[in-house]
């Protein structure tokens, strides 16, 4: 399945609290959009998040943060692991 890095520049009020916990809807409503959100990463000072997803298109992933909590990536990249 392909693996995507999504990018949200700039989400307000960000802490780490609140990611975790829009991570944690994420993996409730995965499964029914074919998806799977791994990681995430996040910087409180810019409110900046990045989020890696198997999933079989972006819009799939688009539709996982629409359903869990309305948060989407202002960029979805495809990549590939490497060493």
């Amino acid at each position: 399945m392909p693996l995507y890095l999504d990018e949200h520049e700039f989400v307000p009020g960000l802490t780490g609290a609140a990611v975790a916990q829009a991570h944690a809807r994420d993996l409730e409503v995965q499964a029914a959009h074919g998806v799977n959100y791994l990681r995430y990463w996040y910087d409180e000072a810019t409110g900046k998040v990045f989020c890696l997803v198997e999933a079989p298109s972006p819009q799939a992933a688009e539709d996982v943060h629409r359903e869990a909590h309305g948060l989407l990536a202002d960029r979805v990249t495809e990549v590939r692991e490497g060493a």
